[in-house]
């Protein structure tokens, strides 16, 4: 029998209210189990369980299913059916280590059942926008323990995570766009990078040894650059005098980058070898390609402009404009971002946060899931740890 127990950890920091999640089930996955689930002592536990088995397209819920789950939070709780077992003991004392706990069942089903990553633990990172203020907040695609980690009063945007708990984001405490890191657990914050003009879009690579990033000074455009955070030693890739390059996101293998430049007058995709500073445009069709995130499986997602509309589109980098796949019907689609299992991005639209199935199903597209949005304010720009 497979057993593991929790520990949670509780931060106490900035807490921002949520509306509920909004799911719909319909079509959410390639194979779906149908599972019940019959826990006992929380329903915040049993509530979170069943939302992230949802949305991790692999289950269905349905009463008197052959995948049961069973016992009390506090205690034992058992998955059975389908020639598989699993076996917790909760330690849960409140409904934050509740949900945490259910988070990181609903990840092992996914692994036992489904085969695949699942996405229910991982932290999403995103802007608050309320007006004219912009803040960072850190939470779970199923909605649950969203709070702000920001109160800068200022513009914070661009958060990419540097490690499972810090992040880089750009922010104008100084009146200029500066890279700050900031651990989102402790709330300590420092000063990164900041070399003067436009300094932003950092993104750490996969080694943690190298950091892509925009910076303006001294070469009067925006160029990618490569820094070294050992040495402090930095390396331009770019050389596009009447261009601007932006948005960086690294290859899996860490030896590529892909970034944004419109120095063909339209913005699209370009793929540079961080080693040979080699590069080559990667995107065509489209009037603008922008917002790309390298995912775990090779492929590019991002957001290319067709049709009147912003759509979410991927791309095996090794095929080319042959492999783009359209995943979302045109509308106001923006900053992609990938889970971990390899097939599921959550993207922005209309200051709203959606979970969106690049592979559907065998007869056709999966329908977009509607996760959350803040009241009075819009979710933009999320990044996913993976």
């Amino acid at each position: 029998m497979n057993r593991f127990g929790f520990l949670v950890a509780a931060v106490a920091m900035a807490g921002v209210a949520f509306a509920e999640t909004t799911i719909n089930i319909k079509g959410a996955g390639e194979e779906q189990f149908l599972v019940s689930v019959d826990v006992q002592g929380s329903p915040a536990f049993k509530r979170t369980l069943e939302r992230n088995l949802v949305l991790s397209g692999a289950f269905r819920l349905a009463p008197n299913a052959p995948i049961k789950v069973t016992g009390a939070v506090g205690g034992p709780v058992t998955v059975s059916g389908s020639g598989k077992r699993l076996a917790m003991t909760s330690k849960a004392a409140d409904d934050k280590a509740a949900r945490t706990e259910a988070r990181l069942l609903a990840d092992k089903m996914c692994e036992a059942y489904a085969n695949r990553k699942g996405f229910a633990n991982d932290r999403i990172v995103f802007v608050s926008k309320k007006g004219k203020t912009e803040e960072l907040c850190v939470g779970y695609a199923d909605g649950g323990d969203v709070r702000q980690v920001t109160q800068d009063g200022k513009a914070s945007v661009g958060p990419r995570w540097k490690n499972a708990s810090t992040l880089y984001y750009t922010g104008y405490l100084n009146n200029a766009p500066q890279i700050f890191e900031l651990d989102v657990n402790t709330g300590k914050r420092r000063l990164a990078y900041g070399f003067g003009g436009l300094t932003t879009g950092a993104t750490v690579s996969p080694d943690g040894t190298q950091v892509a990033i925009i910076l303006s000074k001294p070469f009067g455009n925006p160029e990618l650059c490569l820094i070294t955070p050992a040495s402090g030693t930095w390396t331009r890739l770019t050389r596009t005098q009447f261009a601007n390059e932006g948005q960086p996101s690294w290859s899996p293998d860490g030896r590529s980058i892909v970034y944004v430049s419109d120095e063909g007058r339209r913005q699209h995709l370009y793929v540079i070898d961080a080693a040979s500073k080699s590069k080559r445009r990667l995107t065509s069709a489209g009037s603008q390609n922008v917002d790309p995130d390298w995912g775990p499986d090779g492929r590019i997602v991002y957001t290319s402009r067709r049709a009147g509309g912003n759509q979410i589109a991927v791309i095996s980098p090794a095929e080319g404009e042959p492999s783009v796949r359209l995943v979302t019907a045109p509308g106001n689609w923006e900053h992609p971002t990938w889970a971990r299992d390899r097939r599921h991005v959550m993207a922005e639209r209309d200051g709203q946060l959606y979970l969106i199935d690049t592979l559907g199903q065998g007869d056709g597209p999966v329908a977009p899931v509607k996760l959350f949005s803040t009241p009075g304010g819009k979710c933009i720009t999320p990044s996913w740890h993976r």
